[in-house]
């Protein structure tokens, strides 16, 4: 199984590609220095596989390499992510 996070801004989202298929996406919005994470969906399908968390995950770890922006969890899933891995706790308190 080959997994892709891919960002695409035109859209305000990231995408998870499986295997040359959109699996999962994380909708956001930017607000001056922050980006707020509105909505994440993934396939019902593959639900219970642990893809939204790699989604969460490679989004975040995008938004600290290659932004200064802070991060604003509005949706709950990403909220309770952030939650239970202290190591991204910087990026909702930065900025």
């Amino acid at each position: 199984m080959s997994t892709q996070i891919r960002h695409e801004a035109d859209h305000h989202r990231y995408v998870l590609v499986v295997d040359d298929r959109e699996a999962a996406l994380a909708d956001y919005r930017t607000e001056g220095d922050a980006i707020v994470f509105t909505h994440t969906e993934v396939d019902p399908s593959r639900r219970q596989s642990g893809l939204g968390g790699n989604l969460v995950k490679g989004a975040l770890d995008d938004v600290r390499i290659n932004t200064g922006l802070k991060v604003v969890p509005e949706c709950p899933f990403v909220a309770e992510w952030i939650d239970v891995h202290p190591e991204y706790h910087e990026l909702v308190e930065r900025g």
